[in-house]
């Protein structure tokens, strides 16, 4: 059984996309080829800037969920960038 993670990136439009992969790397390069999810299209260059080990599909989904609900102030501060995003 694979882990599972939670990643957020920031696009080049400024904004922050939270997402799920067994392999984060390999879904990086899929967002950046234009593979990934449609929000990430035309959003480039992105960046990882968080990633959270969770441990199984159901997990990881459900703390995707949570992420998402927080503000962008509460990202920042999970990130570890304060405000500067």
């Amino acid at each position: 059984m694979s882990i599972w993670h939670v990643y957020i990136l920031h696009c080049g439009d400024g904004s922050l996309y939270t997402g799920i992969s067994p392999d984060v790397e390999a879904r990086l390069e899929a967002h950046r080829g234009g593979k990934g999810a449609r929000y990430t299209r035309g959003r480039g260059p992105l960046e990882l800037v968080y990633q959270e080990a969770v441990g199984t599909q159901a997990e990881a989904t459900r703390r995707e969920a949570a992420i998402k609900k927080l503000s962008r102030e509460q990202k920042s501060e999970l990130i570890g960038t304060g405000s500067k995003l």
